[in-house]
């Protein structure tokens, strides 16, 4: 199989559980095909498994990409439609695979981002990209449309740089990224795992359930109505209640204080 899918658990009292998920393709700057799209979706699904899992990173191996999109030749040799669907729902399946994550996901961005790879990036929660970071949705200059997860941008950018994006084609650098919201950070690429060291301490400080059910509860407020939005929060509320969690974490705060 060209490629692979490495998962590495680190532990540590600043950050708890951490998974890191690399990406491995790195000749033809970790493009995805249908195999390491399988193998990537698998591998996720047995991370949202793990109960004691604080965060997950993830990144694509090597200096120059992220993910540069979905495999051309594959998709250049797609036979028929029904072919076609099936190897679109493969690239969903990785970008349902992190956003059912049941714990925050952040992308390390440490290059080309581009297509198939900006929708995965987009289904992450977070985002901190290496100063030289390229960003694009290119499918239009190759006959076909940006789709799938690509309708999580306009959430992030708006609907006027989204389409920028995704009718001309555009490929934007980090900083101007950075500007639009569709990154959180850049850092210099020499800081980027400092970067998300810093990010990783912040989680590892908060609630294992906090976290799960403020992530369940983002997800909810995207498809939600305002009124039906601030509605979701009071079960989730009183959910967090279920366990120990908040008394013995908001004890030790005030313990702190006095």
């Amino acid at each position: 199989m060209a490629g692979e899918i490495r998962t590495e658990i680190h532990e540590s009292p600043g950050t708890g559980r951490v998974a890191f998920v690399t990406i491995a393709h790195e000749s033809k700057l970790n493009t995805l095909n249908p195999d390491l799209m399988r193998d990537f979706a698998a591998a996720m699904a047995r991370l949202s498994g793990d109960a004691a899992l604080q965060a997950v990173v993830l990144t694509g191996a090597g200096p120059k990409a992220f993910v540069g999109g979905a495999d051309i030749t594959v998709m250049a040799g797609l036979a028929d439609g029904e072919a076609a669907r099936g190897f679109i729902t493969l690239v969903h399946g990785c970008c349902r695979a992190i956003r059912d994550c049941p714990v925050p996901v952040i992308a390390r961005i440490n290059g080309w981002t581009l297509g198939a790879g900006l929708e995965l990036a987009a289904a992450c929660d977070l985002r901190i990209a290496a100063g030289h970071a390229q960003f694009g949705m290119p499918e239009v200059r190759v006959g076909i449309p940006s789709v799938v997860e690509a309708a999580l941008l306009p959430g992030l950018i708006g609907w006027g740089r989204t389409r920028r994006l995704l009718l001309l084609g555009e490929t934007i650098g980090a900083a101007e990224a950075a500007d639009w919201g569709l990154v959180e950070r850049v850092v210099p690429a020499a800081e980027l795992d400092a970067a998300i060291g810093e990010w990783l301490r912040h989680l590892g400080a908060a609630g294992n359930r906090a976290l799960r059910l403020q992530k369940r509860l983002i997800r909810q407020w995207e498809d939600l109505p305002v009124r039906e939005a601030v509605a979701a929060g009071i079960p989730a509320f009183a959910t967090a209640w279920e366990t120990e969690e908040p008394r013995r974490m908001l004890g030790a705060f005030a313990s702190r204080r006095r």
